[in-house]
């Protein structure tokens, strides 16, 4: 499979080189030039976005996007005729995540970061990789059942997510007089919730059944509500980076047609995780169109 990554990258962003008498290691830029350089990549986690990106019961990232960040660093080494490249790793929360692949600290986020237009002035996006959208979590006997009984409540948000904007947006198109609460990131948030001092928490459906299979609480709260947005998510990569685009693209072309993205998809999220439950989560419609797509080179 990595072998097809490497030949379809090759055939997209080394053709021009190909014409010249110089390798095309020797004309390397961006992100595989950093990684030729220094043996290294550098990929940015988060540690409570279950189950993407969170830390296992020894400290070490696991999740659906880790592994996926791992198989591109996969195709970034064998472009680079290495064996294997060294990964380091920086922890990230919502607020600090786009600034850390566009200053170039990390070179790939894995995460649950939602790809949008105006994210997308500052870093680039893989393929999307999952499909979701905001929904509230409340304890089970809560009078809020919809975005509609928040008034005068308050509710907790992950600072620097799309669900912050989403809750706000909301809050004033509706006229709802709820108190948004912010918090550093989402295990922060649902401790808020679980503590009293809010009356819901706000964040993507799939996070939050997260949080409960990891937290085993899934008899005393209740996630409810209509979506309240549309959240598709990529990896981050740096912008302005033509051949680390033209290798992430093929390389989840590659995983797509190989089966191997629907294989990761069901390790995360159909299989038990790490902590012994299992989220039951089937692919929706809309993720199976956009890996049909991928397979067939017309995404």
């Amino acid at each position: 499979m990595l072998a097809l990554s490497f030949a379809l990258w090759l055939a997209a962003a080394g053709a021009a080189l190909a014409q010249t008498d110089e390798a095309p290691l020797q004309r390397l830029e961006g992100t595989l030039r950093k990684a030729r350089e220094t043996g290294a990549v550098t990929l940015a986690y988060r540690e409570s976005s279950i189950p993407f990106s969170y830390l296992s019961p020894r400290g070490e990232p696991i999740g659906y996007s880790i592994d996926l960040c791992r198989l591109v660093v996969d195709a970034m080494a064998e472009a680079l005729g290495r064996a294997t490249l060294e990964v380091r790793w920086l922890a990230v929360t919502p607020e600090t995540r786009i600034d850390a692949v566009a200053s170039g600290k990390a070179d790939l986020e894995c995460g649950s970061t939602t790809a949008n237009l105006e994210r997308g002035k500052r870093v680039a996006f893989s393929p999307i990789v999952f499909v979701s959208g905001t929904k509230l979590l409340v304890r089970r006997g809560s009078p809020v059942k919809s975005f509609r009984d928040l008034g005068g409540r308050k509710v907790a948000v992950t600072a620097g997510t799309t669900n912050e904007k989403a809750m706000r947006d909301l809050a004033a198109r509706f006229r709802i007089a709820l108190t948004l609460v912010t918090a550093a990131d989402h295990a922060a948030a649902f401790a808020l919730l679980a503590s009293g001092q809010v009356d819901a928490f706000a964040t993507d459906e799939v996070l939050l059944h997260g949080l409960l299979a990891q937290t085993h609480q899934r008899d005393q709260y209740a996630v409810t509500g209509e979506f309240l947005s549309y959240d598709p998510y990529g990896l981050m990569y740096r912008r302005d980076d033509p051949q680390m685009a033209a290798l992430v693209r093929t390389t989840f072309q590659a995983l797509a047609a190989d089966g191997e993205l629907e294989r990761r998809y069901k390790r995360w999220f159909m299989r038990k995780l790490p902590t012994g439950e299992s989220l039951d989560l089937p692919m929706n419609p809309q993720l199976e169109t956009i890996f049909e797509a991928l397979a067939a080179g017309t995404e």
